[in-house]
């Protein structure tokens, strides 16, 4: 049974951070890369940041520079730092891992909320 789980979702302030991670079951992690979308309310779910299998990241344009992408193969766990969150943040946060053979799966997801 595949999983993935994300936990580290939270309240904080602007100007805060939060490290969310996301654990892997299930599946042979080091082929996939993984992504982290979030969807805020009222709006469409959208990419925030990659990383492959081979370490490689990219980022949409409006968290380079505050948010992080990295993963631990030895803990079949990916993560994202986020720094100097501002309310426009706030959303649920879900990884997604995807193997060359398009083969992909989604995790639940973890709410972020940002107070002004």
């Amino acid at each position: 049974q595949v999983q993935l789980v994300e936990s580290g979702g939270g309240l904080v302030p602007a100007g805060g951070s939060l490290r969310l991670s996301c654990v892997a079951s299930g599946i042979t992690f080091t082929v996939y890369d993984m992504d982290w979308y979030r969807q805020a309310p009222g709006k469409q779910r959208e990419l925030v940041a990659g990383i492959t299998t081979l370490g490689s990241t990219n980022y949409a344009d409006f968290v380079k520079g505050r948010f992080t992408v990295s993963r631990d193969n030895a803990k079949n766990t990916v993560y994202l730092q986020m720094d100097s969150l501002k309310p426009e943040d706030t959303a649920v946060y879900s990884c997604y891992s995807k193997s060359r053979f398009a083969i992909a799966y989604w995790g639940q997801g973890t709410q972020v909320t940002v107070s002004s």
